[in-house]
């Protein structure tokens, strides 16, 4: 078995796997199934600080991302599509697909999103329904103020979806004025993957019950959960496994009190190591808690670093793709992952395998590291 160190999926602890051994209820029929799916849903809306409703999707964290989009867009409309990153930029294919208009807002892609700058385009043009806007933008480990963003946002009268997919439960976050906050299963709560969360206010609920079109979509529709507790019903057969599993590993975030402290301890300590050896943190600024992302060094392949931790240690680290693929390599810290052994394994892993591929480090990263987190 590897070591799974990348920025998702992560490893999954061994009360949360075990909780999907046992034989569970009929999703369809038992209606004790629906009361633990509320509770929790609510628990859910208490972790991020908000009144807000609270869905679990069965599909990964993309579904989530696309259902916003899906339940909110009527053709013609205006969204704002945050763009400093490649996922970032991706929510332009949602709105398109479901008739919107999407504006990109395309800034620097190493740099989190300078809400006063935001400010000033929207002073010039803000007739927007929604904006689009990710909490981590994962290929690069951009983290962006998605609370600031949603506060302004919401001065100009725009809703505003976030995909928080890789950032929450590593990074501090209230919903706050986020409409439609998107999460997945598979990272930092480290569940197993193939659930979406997602939370949604009020005004987000009111559009979407008072479309001039229908939504085109059946499982991409968030209105469909309407009245799921009322009529103890749901639009279909719920993956009741795996929200016991999703139920279990919320249990343990929730019993984890140090959770922010320590991702952002074990975050800061990595990228100490990393810089003190001699290489270059991809990002500039707005550095997620949740992974770490640096430059592959000039004349040695990504695939080569990949393939060395995989094939001799047992570790697996990412790459990325898009316009950054084979630029850089990516260490996730989330979760199960954010722990001072496995990182410390790691950073060991990297050290050998650049050093085999002949790049020279000013300091051992493994080492660094531990003096940095002790």
């Amino acid at each position: 078995m590897y070591k799974v160190m990348t920025p998702g999926p992560t490893q999954v602890k061994e009360n949360v796997r075990m909780s999907m051994v046992f034989e569970r209820e009929n999703p369809d029929i038992d209606e004790s199934f629906c009361e633990f799916y509320h509770e929790t849903c609510s628990m859910l809306s208490k972790f991020f600080n908000t009144e807000n409703e609270f869905y679990i999707l069965g599909g990964e964290g993309i579904l989530g991302l696309e259902a916003a989009c899906a339940s909110l867009t009527e053709s013609g409309d205006r969204v704002l599509v945050i763009d400093n990153g490649i996922y970032g930029k991706g929510f332009e294919d949602f709105v398109k697909m479901y008739g919107g208009n999407p504006v990109l807002y395309t800034v620097d892609y190493k740099n989190t999103v300078d809400v006063k700058r935001l400010k000033e385009y929207l002073e010039k043009d803000h007739d927007f329904k929604y904006a689009t806007v990710v909490h981590c933008d994962t290929p690069s480990g951009i983290l962006n103020d998605v609370e600031s963003i949603s506060d302004l946002l919401s001065e100009y009268g725009i809703m505003t979806v976030v995909d928080s997919v890789s950032a929450s439960f590593g990074n501090p976050l209230s919903m706050g004025n986020i409409d439609i906050l998107c999460l997945g299963s598979q990272k930092a709560l480290s569940a197993p993957p193939g659930l979406t969360m997602v939370g949604v206010s009020d005004r987000a609920k009111e559009v979407m019950y008072n479309r001039k079109t229908p939504i085109a979509s059946f499982y991409a529709n968030l209105s469909t959960f309407r009245t799921y507790y009322e009529d103890k019903w749901f639009p279909y057969t719920m993956p009741v496994y795996d929200i016991y599993a999703l139920r279990t590993a919320l249990d343990n975030v929730f019993d984890d009190k140090d959770i922010f402290e320590r991702h952002h301890r074990i975050a800061s300590a990595v990228r100490k190591a990393i810089v003190d050896s001699g290489l270059t943190l991809y990002t500039e600024s707005g550095f997620s808690d949740t992974v770490t992302v640096f430059d592959v060094p000039e004349g040695i392949s990504s695939a080569d670093i990949m393939n060395i931790m995989k094939d001799k240690y047992n570790i697996l680290v990412a790459e990325s793709f898009d316009v950054m693929a084979g630029k850089v390599i990516r260490i996730g810290h989330m979760g199960e992952n954010c722990n001072m052994s496995d990182v410390f394994d790691t950073l060991n892993a990297l050290e050998n395998a650049l050093t085999e591929l002949g790049c020279d480090l000013k300091c051992p990263l493994g080492e660094t590291f531990m003096k940095e987190i002790l």
